[in-house]
């Protein structure tokens, strides 16, 4: 179902949780089903020995991905315009993400009825991992 400028105003705000805890072999999945098989993601004792981080952690194209699935839940399919976002922290093995999108604006531009989005992803411990906007299209 399609937002509605009628039905929204500023400040209004949308949360989902988009994984909780998240297992080492999501990871996986995610370095096949991207090609993007970086050890920091994927290999615990390149990741802990070599590159000194306490553990492997997520892409950061993952958490931006299912923050926008979050975004299309709430705005429809089809509809998101433009998507943007900065990395602001890591996302580890056994994290709970939670995702919330507040309503910055509501305009037209070019014959389109469009909402303009701020989005921030967390994790269990309300530490920002994502930061970023987004523009849709609503119906009147």
């Amino acid at each position: 179902m399609a937002l509605k400028a009628s039905e929204l105003k500023t400040g209004d705000t949308c949360t989902q949780e988009l994984v909780k805890d998240l297992k080492r072999t999501q990871l996986v999945q995610y370095a096949g089903a991207s090609g993007d098989y970086n050890p920091i993601h994927t290999d615990e004792v390149f990741a802990t020995q070599v590159a000194r981080y306490p553990s492997v952690f997520a892409h950061g194209m993952l958490t931006m991905g299912m923050t926008a699935k979050m975004l299309t839940d709430y705005v429809g399919d089809g509809r998101l315009r433009k998507y943007g976002v900065r990395f602001t922290s890591q996302v580890w093995p056994g994290d709970t993400l939670t995702a919330t999108a507040t309503v910055e604006e509501i305009l037209q531009e070019e014959g389109e009825l469009l909402v303009n989005l701020s989005v921030v992803t967390v994790n269990q411990k309300d530490q920002e991992v994502l930061r970023g906007t987004a523009t849709a299209l609503i119906d009147d």
